[in-house]
């Protein structure tokens, strides 16, 4: 995909915002560019349904006025010298914010790591049609699937461009590519279904879209026929690595600095104590050559280095921007992320680090338990701990996946969860959320 973007005329606007913010009467100023553009496709039974272009550019400006601070976005065509006074102007009628501030000028990113996060290859409508069409000829030619729910294809490319009045000037882009496809195995109400996808920063890493429409098509045909086991306590639940992504998400949410700030976290008092198994560690690291969520330079201008947040089970870091930092009586490290006009601390490349045992030998070693492979509804409160998650999936007995389950609740406590983790080692890094599959003893789950 050829960039198009002057990142140095972005610059030079962004840096003429941020002079006029300080001639308006601002002390400190920052001034963002996301910039992006994508295309997609999606089909259906073999024709195209939709096919969608978009191009955007979103200027931020944030203005500081001792503690008060403001913030203003437009789109292009804008007055630059009437937003930096309609900022300032705001910032002086706003009530103080003890935090509000840049990021220190000691923690800048002054040099900007090439992380490989651009592919210049074209990919045009008519081949992302094809990627599509194909992905779901492939699924619909597995034995059981009888219907689909559509395929899609996608390339996209955006990035950041930020100047700040205190010394700070970068920017960087990045692609993604992308092939997903829902499938429906059976008839009426027997009917089951499930998808596959992948995304790629570069278009050659993508899987084959015949790939992805097989597995599709394999998961679905897997479900048929399910079954309702009896409600018990004490079950062992296997997490599916796809399904495992989204607990490690719960795990970061819990250590997220605004979440600890605002003591909306059960984990808000645990800094350097054990919150998961022993042996179990998470990384975060936004420096991985052609990462998915990898960058330069956060949305302050931080270079941020690999973290071990926690290590051997023990906590070790708060995700921190620079507001929720100060809020904590600490420094920032990198991990503030610009939405809209505001900056909040999130994770990178973030992964539950594997274990050393294959996924076959950790469902062998559960002998009898739950293997997930979907979860229902957003049953996690992360300020209690308390889960509890409609899911289906596939019963284990004597450590073999046998029969496909549906209509059941399982529920714990993240606390004791995150203490009884045992983990294979089929991680995949592709993903901004890495994850091995995952066996917590000791769930309860409700069945008929």
């Amino acid at each position: 995909m050829s960039d198009g973007i002057d990142s140095e005329l972005l610059q030079k606007r962004a840096a003429e915002l941020v002079d006029l913010a300080l001639k308006a009467g601002a002390e400190a100023a920052d001034a963002a560019v996301t910039r992006g553009r994508s295309r997609s496709v999606s089909v259906r039974l073999g024709k195209v349904e939709n096919t969608e272009s978009s191009e955007s550019d979103d200027v931020s400006l944030r203005v500081f006025v001792g503690r008060r601070v403001a913030s203003v976005s437009a789109t292009p065509g804008f007055d630059l010298k009437a937003l930096a006074e309609r900022a300032v102007a705001m910032a002086k009628a706003s009530p103080e914010d003890p935090y509000a501030g840049l990021a220190d000028r000691d923690r800048l990113a002054t040099t900007f790591a090439d992380l490989d996060l651009f592919d210049p290859t074209e990919v045009t409508t008519a081949e992302l049609t094809a990627m599509a069409l194909e992905a779901e000829a492939a699924a619909l030619d597995v034995a059981g699937v009888t219907n689909s729910s559509g395929a899609g294809a996608s390339a996209g490319m955006g990035g950041l461009v930020l100047v700040t009045s205190h010394g700070f000037s970068g920017a960087y882009m990045g692609t993604r590519f992308g092939c997903s496809v829902s499938a429906i195995a059976g008839e009426g109400t027997g009917m089951e279904r499930d998808y596959d996808y992948d995304g790629a920063i570069f278009a050659a890493d993508l899987r084959a879209a015949a790939g992805i429409g097989r597995s599709a098509g394999e998961r679905a045909a897997r479900r048929l026929n399910p079954r309702q086991v009896a409600t018990a306590s004490d079950v062992t639940v296997v997490f599916d690595p796809r399904i495992a992504r989204g607990f490690v998400g719960h795990i970061a949410g819990a250590i997220n600095g605004a979440s600890i700030a605002r003591k909306t976290s059960f984990l808000k008092d645990r800094m350097g104590e054990r919150i998961l198994a022993p042996g179990v560690s998470v990384t975060d690291d936004p420096q991985i050559r052609r990462g998915s969520a990898s960058r330069p330079f956060d949305g302050e201008g931080v270079r941020g280095e690999r973290l071990v947040m926690i290590e051997d089970g023990v906590l070790k870091e708060w995700f921190l921007s620079s507001s929720a930092a100060r809020e904590l009586g600490l420094q920032t490290n990198g991990r503030g992320v610009r939405s809209g006009t505001s900056v909040t601390p999130s994770s990178t490349n973030l992964a539950l680090e594997p274990g050393d045992i294959g996924p076959e030998d950790l469902i062998r070693s559960v002998g009898t338990g739950f293997y997930v492979t979907e979860l229902i509804g957003h049953g996690a409160n992360l300020i209690t701990g308390e889960y509890s998650r409609g899911a289906s999936g596939f019963w284990i007995e004597n450590g073999e996946i046998t029969y496909p389950v549906s209509e059941v609740t399982i529920a714990s406590n993240l606390s004791r969860m995150f203490l009884d983790l045992t983990l294979a080692d089929d991680i995949d890094r592709s993903y901004s959320v890495a994850a091995p599959t995952i066996a917590i003893g000791g769930m309860t789950l409700a069945g008929k």
